[in-house]
């Protein structure tokens, strides 16, 4: 195992106290409220320090918590390298349009869901991800039982992060 495979004991100390702390928040419009509860997807794209989108953009799976997505991912993902480099504003637009890249070309018609600034903030919070998981079950039938396992063992084992992304 490499340094930098376990983020969440070095790069991401004090998430966990820095999670009971309430967000900066701006509550969510109408439109992104409906579309979190009822989306199969988010896609997020990290915003660069100019404020301009950062080219990663991608469907994720996701719950929708307080107006804010939540999502669990690899500590190797562009998600969290992003934060880990200070980037912690995003763009989240919610819907289900599909994958983002194809075999030839981009699907950008995401761009036209319901979407929202947000603040990016890493979560250490074993609750949560029990309460994620569960909505994974209800919004994903078909994939969860291949992923369950994996994420929560991964998660416990610092592998996978939390990450909120709250309307600013």
């Amino acid at each position: 195992m490499t340094g930098s495979t376990l983020l969440w004991p070095a790069a991401l100390a004090g998430a966990q106290e820095a999670a009971k702390a309430p967000a900066p928040k701006k509550p969510a419009d109408a439109k992104v409220r409906k579309a979190l509860d009822a989306s199969e997807f988010v896609y997020i794209s990290p915003l660069k320090s100019d404020g301009s989108e950062s080219h990663c953009h991608g469907e994720v799976w996701f719950g929708g918590f307080d107006d804010a997505a939540v999502i669990v991912t690899s500590t190797q993902s562009w998600k969290v390298r992003a934060l880990v480099r200070g980037l912690d504003r995003a763009r989240v637009w919610v819907g289900s349009y599909g994958r983002w890249k194809r075999m030839v070309g981009f699907n950008t018609s995401f761009r036209k869901a319901p979407s929202y600034l947000a603040q990016a903030k890493f979560v250490r919070d074993d609750d949560l991800l029990e309460k994620l998981l569960t909505v994974y079950d209800r919004k994903y039938p078909d994939e969860i039982t291949r992923w369950r396992k994996r994420m929560r063992d991964e998660y416990l084992a610092g592998k996978r992060v939390l990450i909120r992304y709250t309307p600013i």
